[in-house]
């Protein structure tokens, strides 16, 4: 059963949105569901969240750092039990926005991304990631507040992008590539039927 569900996307995309439409669903289905948020989700991720989205700058290697870290506190801390027990758990983003973000975004390679959050993971990987796909241009033009990460303009949003897309051709058993321009109720339709379809 593929539980652990990561929503993925560049900024504005409707991760958010889409998590919240299925965790509903889930719910009204009968499942546990826990919903959780990259950076985020414990004392320490959020502690982190705030440097990282707030704070001020930082290299991309300690921005690549600080989101691993935050991530392993999660995985520990929420996701595991949750999956252990045999709840679903809804990410707003995962790993693989590091490997996006930092890895292709920041250039420091997705692998060295890889490597880095291995470790920390121990094998708790998402195993569903629906990626929602906007142009940069679209997905800009949604964000209410832009955050540190969300401000650094167009050409580092096509290279995140192209990061996700490269990451979505590599793994096709893993990913479900969804419009996230079409109308919210026909992304979340779409989202819902991938997820029946592998469960």
């Amino acid at each position: 059963m593929n539980r652990y569900v990561a929503l993925e996307g560049i900024e504005g995309a409707g991760k958010t949105s889409v998590s919240a439409a299925l965790a509903l669903r889930l719910e009204e289905a009968g499942h546990e569901v826990i919903r959780v948020r990259e950076p985020g989700g414990t004392a320490v991720g959020e502690g982190l969240r705030q440097l990282l989205l707030d704070g001020p700058p930082v290299t991309p290697w300690a921005e690549a750092l600080m989101f691993a870290a935050a991530r392993s506190q999660l995985v520990t801390e929420v996701i595991r039990p949750a999956l252990d027990r045999g709840a679903w758990v809804l990410s707003d983003r995962s790993v693989y926005s590091s490997l996006a973000y930092q890895g292709a975004g920041r250039r420091l390679g997705m692998d060295s991304v890889r490597r880095i959050n291995r470790p920390g993971l121990a094998g708790t990987w998402p195993e569903v990631v629906v990626l929602l796909t906007v142009s940069p241009q679209q997905g800009l033009a949604r964000q209410a507040r832009p955050d540190r990460i969300g401000s650094q303009g167009l050409q580092f949003q096509r290279a995140v992008a192209e990061g996700f897309a490269r990451l979505a051709g590599e793994e096709p058993e893993r990913f479900v590539v969804i419009d996230g321009g079409r109308p919210m109720e026909q992304v979340v339709a779409a989202a819902w039927d991938a997820l029946e379809a592998r469960a």
